[in-house]
């Protein structure tokens, strides 16, 4: 089964009681009353992070995916927990100050503190996160309307596109490896438009496991459905030379996850407040499609007006 099957059939009715664990169905824990937002992810060598050879870019990538989770809910976060699970090889002298420097950059560049956590032996590499912040207010993940338009903030698939690099499947310059591997493990998680989401956006999700799977989690208990536009989805220079020299499929490159971009519904009439807050942060946010009802079914479109059969929506956790 997978992971969504796996918290519906055991999980959720545990949760029922509590309000603030909003059914298991979202990205964060969020209590109205005390303003207190929570979420916890762990990260396993092999499947979230391909190998350990720069534990200083690792802990970097886990940290930023870790927060964007309270980012695209409209929370700035400003505290974390770390717990890690490792040996000596993994958690050697020279590992752990190359994860502290990490930190501490991270710290910096975010504003945010860390409170604790926990280590333990393993030989099994992994890392838990636990982050913090609060708000009187978040977007939820279900609160999409019909005919609301979907947007997402700056480009998609460079990561992905890093991934294939590393593990030698797609071979490219050095200049082109370097900018892909940077992208897979810095993603720009857009901090600076956390506030602003609250103004116009109706429902949001960050891109972790694929445009499309992410796109379907995000109206899962809705009766609603939706169009893209596949020439609307943002790509980058680079990604778009690899897609001519390879002759790839864009939708494939941009439907595989790990970009940590937000993806949001908004009301048409916001489409204004939209554009100039994108200009006025520098933050690239694209129109891609809209939100239908369900008596349509989800569709891509690509740029001939033809419709996209996908096989693969994205990344999901097994069992």
């Amino acid at each position: 089964m997978h992971e969504f099957e796996l918290i519906k059939n055991y999980f959720s009715k545990i949760s029922k009681k509590n309000k603030s664990a909003l059914y298991l169905n979202d990205d964060i824990f969020f209590d109205k009353n005390k303003g207190i937002a929570i979420s916890v992810d762990t990260y396993n060598l092999g499947y979230h992070f391909i190998d350990f050879k720069h534990p200083d870019l690792v802990i970097k990538k886990i940290l930023r995916s870790s927060i964007s989770d309270l980012i695209c809910k409209g929370v700035i976060p400003k505290f974390y927990f770390i717990a890690g699970s490792g040996n000596n090889k993994t958690f050697s002298k020279k590992n752990l100050s190359l994860i502290s420097k990490s930190l501490i950059q991270e710290q910096n560049k975010y504003k945010i503190y860390l409170c604790g956590g926990d280590t333990t032996f393993s030989n099994k590499l992994s890392f838990t996160v636990t982050s913090l912040g609060y708000s009187k207010k978040i977007i939820y993940r279900n609160k999409a309307l019909i005919n609301d338009d979907i947007y997402v903030t700056g480009v998609l698939g460079d990561s992905f596109m890093g991934l294939q690099i590393l593990k030698n499947k797609i071979k490219v310059s050095k200049e082109l490896k370097n900018y892909f591997t940077q992208k897979y493990y810095l993603p720009d998680i857009r901090i600076k438009l956390t506030k602003k989401l609250l103004n116009f956006a109706n429902s949001s999700i960050d891109l972790s496991d694929g445009l499309i799977d992410d796109l379907s989690k995000m109206i899962n208990n809705q009766n609603l459905s939706f169009s893209l536009n596949e020439n609307k989805i943002p790509i980058s220079k680079n990604l778009l030379k690899i897609i001519k020299m390879k002759n790839m499929k864009k939708i494939k490159l941009v439907s595989n996850g790990d970009d940590y971009q937000i993806l949001f519904t908004a009301s048409k009439d916001k489409s204004r407040i939209i554009a100039q807050t994108s200009k006025n942060l520098g933050i690239k946010i694209s129109k891609i499609g809209k939100i239908c009802s369900n008596k349509k079914r989800s569709v891509i479109i690509d740029e001939k007006g033809k419709e996209i059969v996908l096989k693969n929506k994205g990344y999901v956790h097994q069992f």
